[in-house]
């Protein structure tokens, strides 16, 4: 048996949904943008970004599946540090 086709109005919602997360996009990356003619003194204070590497987060989330897994810690903590492992990583 053949599968249906998805209809029309379905895809609309799936582009009007990934224009919605785009604008949402853009407007998070213009809130971090410094404004222009700002003094450049005052970001100075600002902390520098770290960037983690891939393999090293991931090399984390696996020393967090095997404490886990030797129940060195709860499932709500090893729940919050995977979350925030997660969100460390980039995705392209």
């Amino acid at each position: 048996m053949a599968t249906s086709r998805t209809s029309y109005g379905k895809l609309q919602r799936d582009r009007a949904k990934k224009e919605r997360q785009q604008i949402k996009r853009e407007k998070r990356f213009d809130r971090t943008e410094p404004e222009e003619g700002g003094d450049l003194e005052e970001e100075v204070d600002v902390a520098p970004v770290r960037t983690v590497s891939t393999e090293d987060i991931l090399e984390r989330v696996a020393e967090l599946h095997r404490r886990f897994d030797d129940e060195e810690i709860e499932f709500d903590e090893f729940e919050e540090q995977k979350a925030a492992l997660m969100a460390q990583l980039m995705v392209d």
